[in-house]
């Protein structure tokens, strides 16, 4: 019986065949959801599509962009958010 985390239809069950001749089932992991921009929804560069775990094992520049609103805009909502913040001033 597989453990309790595994009893689930979300996981992917994969019959892989070990070296004795039988088959045993593995469980795939969920691919985390990629990260996309607040504004328009689109897809964000640079930041890499990991568990948290694993993104805490990175280094400290490869977990973030560096710039104002880094983790939140594309870099095209940036640049009109910008325009739009110095029009009102």
């Amino acid at each position: 019986m597989p453990q309790p985390h595994l009893r689930t239809r979300s996981k992917k069950r994969l019959k892989t065949p070990l070296p004795g001749g039988k088959k045993q089932v593995h469980y795939k992991k969920e691919k985390t959801s990629a990260s996309t921009c607040a504004m328009c929804g689109q897809l964000l560069s640079g930041i890499s599509r990991l568990t948290p775990s694993k993104v805490r094992k990175l280094n400290r520049t490869k977990r973030k962009i560096w710039r104002l609103h880094g983790g939140n805009l594309c870099h095209n909502c940036l640049k009109n958010a910008l325009k739009q913040a110095a029009r009102t001033l």
